[in-house]
């Protein structure tokens, strides 16, 4: 099944499942916090998406999807970015600042930027930049 399949498409595979597995923990560390800031809406919407168009051009590589994938991995680095921000900023409003435990137990800086990594490559994978 896997002989013969280009690099690409096998990337497709593993960022459509990532971009859904991710989806899953956002969606729960925000609605623990009862979607306290509307941005945390971005990442639980986008992400399925991203998820789904990777997806779909593992089995169909079509013009469409690949335009739609282009959109959404742009997006996706952006609210990546912003959710670095806010992550970053919310764990020093945290009591105590910026220490080690606010970074264990607060918002996780590093999650958003997984979004923006998974969104880079995504970009890599479609126009071999």
């Amino acid at each position: 099944m896997w002989l013969g399949w280009p690099l690409a498409r096998v990337l497709y595979l593993f960022l459509g499942v990532a971009f859904l597995a991710v989806f899953v923990q956002v969606t729960l560390f925000h609605m623990r916090q009862n979607f306290y800031h509307p941005t945390q809406w971005l990442p639980v919407i986008v992400t399925p998406a991203l998820g789904l168009c990777a997806l779909l051009l593992t089995w169909q590589d079509g013009a469409l999807a690949r335009a739609g994938l282009t959109v959404l991995a742009v997006s996706g680095v952006g609210i990546g970015l912003i959710g670095t921000y806010y992550h970053f900023a919310g764990t020093g409003q945290r009591v105590g600042g910026y220490n080690l435990n606010n970074f264990m137990v607060g918002p996780p800086p590093m999650l958003p930027l997984i979004v923006v990594a998974l969104s880079g490559l995504s970009l890599v994978v479609l126009h071999g930049v």
